[in-house]
């Protein structure tokens, strides 16, 4: 009994009590993750649940590292204690300090499109967005200006293949991205093709809404797309990055017989690859 209580005694309470806290701050961060992505409680005391994690997370460090100095001061133990909280609370805070260089360099937008002067608008999304989320109205001019500052390359995808060809390109590739279809209308000769998704963050489960619209365009084709997010005032550059990646691939989809046809000097080919060219 007493070799215990010695050992006890020998070890740093901090690093014990960093170990407690990190451990706690982990279980409350996969629990707050669960809880969103499986829609049990609402995003707001979800999220709420999250940040006190993250506040936990960080008191840990700071005990961790108080235990750090304790135990090379005293000759204490503690050591492996001290070291795991440590890593648990800078792995769960890392993420969230990347995310706030990203607030200090782009600017609070939540909504994208290639047509900010016709955006193509959700509909059957509309529908669904709870009453607290953001509006599914398009910011006009100021969301315009502050898009075009922070992305002028987010552009329309013009190409040569035909309405039909380009609606079912952009289809396959909303499918191959496992991206929930909520209405999908194919062009026809007086309607222009609409496509209609959720798409869920790779972590939390965050919803962010999607829509693609296609319109015949002389010969070829025009495609604009509009991401949005839910909630939030800053998307933190994801729907931009997104109708990026969807863009570049449709054209990838569509292949060699896509091009982006845009004013080219006289006696100068047409470029060839779509999106890619933009």
């Amino acid at each position: 009994m007493a070799r215990r209580r010695i050992s006890e005694d020998a070890t740093s309470k901090l690093a014990v009590w960093a170990r407690r806290l990190a451990l706690f701050s982990l279980a409350a961060s996969i629990l707050s993750i669960i809880v969103v992505r499986s829609d049990l409680l609402e995003i707001v005391p979800a999220l709420a649940t999250f940040a006190a994690a993250l506040t936990f997370a960080v008191l840990a460090i700071i005990l961790a590292l108080g235990a750090f100095i304790v135990i090379w001061k005293d000759g204490l133990d503690g050591f492996g204690h001290a070291l795991l909280a440590m890593g648990i609370g800078l792995g769960l805070i890392a993420y969230p300090v990347y995310l706030g260089m990203k607030v200090y360099r782009l600017p609070p937008i939540t909504d994208v499109t290639t047509d900010a002067g016709d955006p193509p608008r959700f509909e059957a999304i509309a529908q669904l967005r709870p009453r607290d989320a953001n509006p599914v109205t398009y910011g006009g001019r100021p969301a315009a200006e502050k898009q075009r500052a922070a992305y002028p390359d987010i552009e329309p995808l013009v190409v040569t293949t035909n309405a039909q060809q380009t609606y079912e390109a952009a289809f396959a590739v909303i499918t191959k991205r496992k991206w929930r279809i909520l209405d999908a209308r194919a062009p026809q000769a007086r309607r222009e093709g609409h496509i209609e998704a959720v798409v869920r963050s790779p972590i939390m489960g965050f919803r962010d809404d999607l829509v693609v619209r296609v319109r015949p365009d002389g010969d070829g084709a025009r495609l604009d797309a509009r991401s949005a997010s839910r909630y939030g005032s800053h998307d933190f550059g994801d729907n931009a990055n997104r109708i990026r990646a969807l863009l570049e691939d449709i054209d990838t989809t569509l292949g060699s017989e896509a091009a982006v046809k845009k004013p080219q000097p006289a006696g100068k080919p047409q470029p060839k690859g779509g999106a890619a060219k933009r």
